[in-house]
C-alpha cells in the first residue's frame, strides 16, 4: 500500500462542502504543478484555494506530492476535485509542489507520482489515462519539463552518463549539445539532414530522433524534444550500431 499522509496528519482545514464521486467514475489521472516554490506546504496551498483569490470549498487537488516524495491527501479518492473544469469528476488531480517549466521534479517526487498512479489503477480496477493539466484546459501547467515526462509515460529511471547532455533539448535549440545529439543519431544510423551535424535542432533532427525512438520500440509520436526515455533510446541505437 502507498503511504499517504492523511489530512489529519498535515492539519487540513475541514472542507466547506464536498461532492462524492464513485471510484468507478474515475477515468483519468491528471498531473499539475503548484507553480510556486518547492517549499510550499499543502496547508499553504489549501489556504490560497479557500481564500479570497479562489474561494473554493477546499484544496483543489485530490493529492499533493512534495519535493521529497511524500504524498499528501487532498480531497482524496472519492471527492470531486477543483483542478480542471470538465475533469473534476472523471480525473484525479495530482499536484507536484513546485514549478517545472525548466526543470524536472526530484527523482523522489517523480517516483511518488508513478507510485500513486499505480495505486489509482489498483483501486479503480483499470488503467487510467495519464494527462497533464494542459490536456484539459488552456494553461502552461504542469510546466514544459513535467509535461514532457507525463507524455513520455512517467519513466522513473535516472538518466545514465551521457544521457544528461541531451535531456531537455528541444526543436529550435542550437549549440554544442545539439551537435552531440546529432552525432549520436548519425552514428546510430539516422540522418539529421543534408546540413549534417550543424548544431541546429531543426525538423530533420526531430525526424531522426523520432526514427531512433521507433527503432527502439517506442510508441511515442514526437521527436521535437529529448526526454529521459528518448535520450536512453538514442544512446541505445548508437551502442547497437557499434557492437
Amino acid at each position: 500500500m502507498v503511504d499517504i499522509i492523511s489530512r489529519a496528519r498535515w492539519g487540513a482545514r475541514p472542507p466547506r462542502s464536498r461532492t462524492t464521486v464513485a471510484l468507478s467514475a474515475r477515468r483519468g489521472f491528471m498531473v499539475h504543478h503548484s507553480d510556486g516554490p518547492t517549499t510550499q506546504t499543502p496547508a499553504q496551498i489549501q489556504a490560497f484555494h479557500m481564500g479570497p483569490a479562489r474561494n473554493w470549498s477546499d484544496v483543489g487537488y485530490n493529492f499533493l506530492i512534495s519535493d521529497d516524495g511524500r504524498i499528501y491527501e487532498g480531497r482524496g479518492w472519492t471527492t470531486a476535485g477543483a483542478h480542471c473544469p470538465g475533469h473534476n469528476t472523471s480525473a484525479l488531480g495530482v499536484c507536484v509542489i513546485g514549478t517545472y517549466s525548466r526543470a524536472l521534479p526530484s527523482s523522489a517526487a517523480l517516483a511518488a507520482v508513478a507510485e500513486l498512479y499505480a495505486e489509482a489503477n489498483r483501486r479503480t480496477g483499470r488503467q487510467l489515462d495519464v494527462l497533464g493539466h494542459r490536456d484539459g484546459f488552456s494553461t502552461s501547467c504542469p510546466g514544459a519539463r513535467l509535461y514532457d515526462w507525463v507524455r513520455d509515460g512517467m519513466p522513473t529511471t535516472s538518466p545514465t552518463e551521457g544521457d544528461d547532455d541531451m535531456v531537455g533539448l528541444r526543436q529550435g535549440d542550437r549549440g554544442e549539445r545539439v551537435k552531440y545529439l546529432q552525432e549520436l543519431l548519425t552514428k546510430g544510423g539516422h540522418s539529421v539532414g543534408a546540413a549534417g551535424i550543424d548544431g541546429d535542432y531543426g525538423p530533420a533532427t526531430s525526424k531522426a530522433v523520432l526514427a531512433a525512438r521507433e527503432a527502439e520500440g517506442s510508441k511515442q509520436n514526437f521527436g521535437d524534444r529529448i526526454t529521459g526515455a528518448a535520450a536512453k533510446q538514442i544512446m541505445s541505437q548508437f551502442i547497437k550500431a557499434h557492437l
